[in-house]
């Protein structure tokens, strides 16, 4: 599967640019604020009806139009799809493959799987639990729609459940036979997602293990824990052990919403505080081809690999090593941005590999 074209029009700092790519590696260069990570992001629109940096789809329409444009025509197996999104102001988001309507954006999601590598991926190693939870499901919903409908189902449950808890606080009356309904229907949605999430850590670790050796030459030891409460007591057992705590604090306390991903270094020390600067990377670099691979093999089809700044952030060993990994054979379409367009050119010379780089400038695309 690769993207042979991509159309924007009054998207972010483009008027109106259309491309057209190798089915191997592609460049933007610029310099910084030029726009070359904005074609990563109508890249990514178009494989996961989203941005990958900002969740607010109106801030994408260019300054002083009404509406924005991507489309992009995708092949896989000879045969051509031609993918769009469109938004007008105040207005729903459309979403079409070959001129067709989707009934719903989460039936799009894994037929054109993607892997994005950004500066912004240290919020899964810096920030809250929440981060982590969002790659994990991230990753498994490109594999299984099912999955994400389960996701959507648990959210307002644990909505409903948790809007009980405040009017009980506020009318000093619990209703008890509404609570165990609620009850039983998140412990039956939250089992299956526990499930899922401990199966896909089972087969995502050898992977994630596989790639940070080879990236750091096996310098150092690290892990990748997942972590729930429901390891600790089945849900059910949960919901009951802490009624009086959520009632207290007027939502649901424990559940797969709880769920985490323990990163450790050197003997189970934590990566946030005691990992370097170039042992975090070199980490999430790896969690990011470990998803790739985990991808690729449960679609049977080589996903995209978009690589965002990648030059800046690591070293040269690293970034050639990283560069020469990403074109053999099992990976596919590469797009990567850098601000120096000889740097780009040089590491591909050198690995002998086919490239085409675009000069961006000023939201603007030149060959």
């Amino acid at each position: 599967m690769w993207l042979k074209h991509l159309s924007v029009l009054n998207f972010k700092n483009y008027t109106e640019s259309t491309v057209t790519f190798l089915p191997q590696v592609n460049a933007f260069a610029g310099e910084n604020g030029a726009g070359k990570t904005n074609l990563l992001d109508a890249i990514h629109y178009l494989a996961l009806c989203k941005s990958y940096f900002n969740p607010i789809d109106s801030q994408h329409i260019k300054k002083g139009e009404d509406w924005f444009m991507v489309q992009g025509e995708f092949e896989r197996d000879d045969i051509p799809d031609v993918v769009s999104c469109s938004l007008k102001k105040n207005q729903k988001k459309q979403f079409k493959k070959n001129k067709k309507d989707y009934q719903r954006l989460a039936d799009h999601i894994g037929q054109f799987p993607l892997v994005m590598i950004s500066p912004n991926d240290s919020s899964i190693i810096l920030d809250g639990s929440e981060e982590r939870r969002k790659f994990m499901d991230n990753v498994i919903s490109q594999t299984d729609n099912h999955y994400l409908d389960t996701l959507i189902l648990y959210n307002k449950l644990l909505l409903q459940r948790n809007m009980l808890l405040k009017q009980a606080k506020q009318t000093y009356v619990l209703d008890l036979g509404l609570l165990e309904v609620l009850n039983m229907q998140l412990v039956d949605v939250g089992e299956q997602i526990f499930q899922r999430r401990k199966d896909f850590m089972a087969e995502f670790l050898p992977e994630f293990s596989r790639y940070y050796n080879f990236l750091t030459d096996g310098a150092e030891e690290v892990s990748l824990v997942y972590e729930s409460p429901l390891m600790q007591h089945d849900f059910t057992t949960l919901l009951e052990m802490n009624l009086d705590r959520d009632r207290a604090m007027e939502r649901t306390t424990q559940g797969v919403h709880k769920d985490d991903m323990l990163f450790t270094i050197h003997e189970e020390m934590p990566l946030k505080k005691f990992g370097s600067q170039g042992q975090q990377k070199s980490f999430l670099i790896a969690l990011k081809l470990a998803q790739y691979s985990f991808l690729r093999l449960k679609r049977k089809l080589k996903p995209l690999l978009l690589l965002d700044d990648i030059f800046d952030k690591l070293d040269e060993s690293r970034t050639r090593k990283l560069m020469q990994l990403v074109s053999e054979d099992e990976f596919g379409q590469i797009f990567l941005t850098d601000t120096d367009a000889s740097r780009v050119q040089r590491i591909f010379d050198e690995i002998v590999q086919p490239i085409r780089i675009f000069e961006i400038k000023g939201g603007s695309v030149e060959v």
